[in-house]
């Protein structure tokens, strides 16, 4: 499959968590979706991932932003895992590898010489409508929830900016409407004056 990329509609998905919740592409009422894939549950790097995500889970909400962890482990799994490390971001389930497949966050992998096929850690940031707007490749978990927040804060200032193209726009329709009126009005002054020294002469 090919790789996706920033400004490329994400893929459809419908994962459940520990709860059996369903969480899927089209949920309403978000500005940013925040979609986090992970290599296993209960490993360290992922442990402390999950808990800086669920701590900034607040700051996310606050932003208009849902956050969702995406690895592979059934529900029980899930569950044992949130548990153990009192974590609340969701995390739901991608049994088959399937939603990680879709996002080319799933792959051949090395670690201590050994070859094998599993979830890369990659967060995709996605607009209301579905578009990627963000990809970060090989993540380091720690401090990883402050990046994304970051990044959120950039695109919001960004898209808050009035264009350049409209004070233009504005600026000219101004100066327009003012210079038609202003020379008849220097030259009805003119035309007394000259006018008036003739009538001296």
């Amino acid at each position: 499959m090919a790789q996706l990329k920033e400004g490329q509609r994400a893929p459809k998905f419908r994962l459940h968590d520990k709860d059996g919740k369903a969480h899927e592409l089209e949920a309403a009422g978000a500005a940013f979706t925040v979609l986090y894939f992970y290599p296993k549950d209960s490993t360290p790097g992922c442990t402390l991932e999950a808990q800086e995500f669920s701590a900034a889970l607040k700051d996310f909400k606050a932003r208009g932003a849902r956050v969702i962890g995406v690895s592979g482990g059934d529900e029980k799994s899930k569950a044992k895992f949130c548990s153990k490390y009192k974590l609340s971001v969701p995390l739901v389930s991608d049994t088959d590898f399937r939603v990680a497949r879709s996002f080319g966050a799933f792959g051949d992998k090395k670690f201590m010489g050994r070859s094998f096929k599993g979830i890369f850690r990659k967060t995709f940031l996605l607009d209301r409508n579905g578009v990627v707007v963000r990809i970060f490749e090989s993540v380091k978990p720690e401090g990883h929830a402050d990046e994304v927040l970051a990044v959120i804060d950039s695109i919001s200032r960004t898209t808050k900016r009035p264009r350049p193209a409209a004070r233009k726009a504005s600026g000219k329709k101004s100066a327009g409407a003012s210079s038609p009126k202003s020379r008849p009005s220097k030259a009805r002054a003119s035309r007394p004056a000259r006018k008036a020294v003739a009538r001296k002469k």
